[in-house]
């Protein structure tokens, strides 16, 4: 973005933010951009396939709710026991399938404060995690005592080395006995695979390496479902969730050969962190916005008030404390703003150094860029979602939860 369309794409921004009598911190949606890169995620997505919401980094329930109209889906990946109660409440026909694995005791502990129904609900709604035949003996144990059936997902190693079961022939090999235990199961079963493989956009392109790693992770996951195979019939491997993918990742399939469902959540609002090749057509479309309390032509330092001369008679530029600050984000507008060695970070008033004649009154509003999103979101009590022209509706985040 040009320099003047950012000057009056953050001057509508402030209008907007005044009209609506916003006058602390707050995160800011673009709704406009926001469908905009739904509409491109949908493009990049082959024929056929599905698209699972990375719950953790956009975590609101009204935002999910957004996106999986505009997208056209129910899936969505939680990823702790409290996310997921959170979102059976606020989706209950949404499909879950849980991120990471979780203690057993977390899981039990979600039944025993659930009411029979909703325990019911939970089990045919979710899809647990398991990364090793221990926890899966640790889960059907579970669902015995519950006198439900679970549904499990395999977490498969396609090169991450994060975890996971890796396809293999041999005599002790994790996948081959886990897929035997849920075969024999009265109280599991199998829904499907997750290979996550972030690592695929991130190894550096030089020698081959990349090239290798991707056919790797392809072999890797190709490999875990000939094994699939061998245990359950062919329709059912066919069928069942095949998940992988992540924001940085999801671009590089071209067809439903070894996943039919491709996952992605930060995409969708592009924080700093996702400026990446794969991602060049979508737009930044979450910023945080907070009013400049203190605004001052000159910098002077703290207990240094005579070396001020020496570094600028007195230091050349503008001084700004903010309202909060030390956020997982980089300042974006007004243009040139920094964070000051001298000060350092505060979450109180947070010092930022600018260019000299700034064009920037006290109260206005400096715009920060998140890095992420999953933390960012939840330290705010509330989402001002920009249409264009003001903001059209305040979303709350999800309650924290880790």
């Amino acid at each position: 973005m040009r320099n003047t369309q950012m000057s009056a794409y953050f001057a509508k921004l402030q209008t907007a933010l005044a009209i609506a009598d916003l006058a602390e911190p707050v995160l800011l949606l673009d709704r406009q951009r926001l469908d905009k890169n739904i509409k491109q995620l949908k493009r990049m997505l082959p024929k056929n396939m599905a698209y699972r919401i990375v719950a953790k980094s956009l975590p609101s329930a009204p935002l999910l709710k957004h996106i999986a109209d505009k997208a056209g889906t129910d899936r969505l990946m939680s990823f702790n026991r409290v996310m997921t109660e959170q979102l059976l409440a606020a989706m209950p026909k949404a499909d879950q399938l849980l991120g990471k694995p979780l203690p057993v005791a977390a899981v039990a502990a979600m039944f025993a404060a659930l009411p029979a129904s909703k325990g019911k609900q939970a089990a045919r709604q979710v899809q647990w995690l398991v990364d090793t035949p221990a926890r899966l003996k640790q889960y059907e144990a579970l669902a015995a005592k519950l006198k439900l059936k679970l549904r499990v997902n395999l977490e498969i190693d396609v090169g991450l080395h994060r975890g996971g079961m890796i396809p293999g022939s041999d005599a002790n090999n994790d996948l081959d006995a886990a897929l035997a235990l849920l075969a024999k199961s009265r109280h599991l079963g199998l829904a499907g695979y997750l290979g996550y493989e972030p690592h695929l956009s991130k190894i550096p392109n030089l020698g081959g390496w990349r090239r290798r790693a991707k056919k790797g992770a392809a072999q890797a996951y190709a490999a875990a479902l000939a094994q699939g195979r061998a245990h359950f019939s062919a329709a059912h491997i066919d069928a069942m969730v095949r998940n992988m993918a992540g924001s940085p990742t999801f671009g590089l399939y071209q067809n439903t050969a070894l996943a039919n469902e491709l996952a992605a959540g930060s995409a969708l609002v592009k924080p700093g962190d996702f400026d990446l090749p794969i991602l060049k057509d979508f737009e930044p479309a979450a910023f945080i916005a907070t009013p400049a309390l203190k605004v001052s032509q000159d910098v002077r330092l703290p207990a240094l008030e005579y070396a001020n001369k020496i570094l600028g008679k007195p230091k050349s530029g503008t001084g700004i404390f903010i309202h909060g600050g030390y956020w997982m984000a980089d300042a974006v507008w007004p243009k040139g703003l920094k964070t000051s060695g001298f000060f350092g970070r505060s979450s109180n008033q947070e010092f930022l150094l600018g260019p000299k004649s700034l064009p920037l009154k006290t109260d206005a509003f400096v715009f920060l860029r998140p890095t992420q999103s999953e933390a960012i979101f939840l330290q705010f009590p509330k989402i001002a979602v920009f249409d264009g022209r003001r903001i059209c509706d305040i979303w709350q985040p999800l309650p924290v939860s880790a």
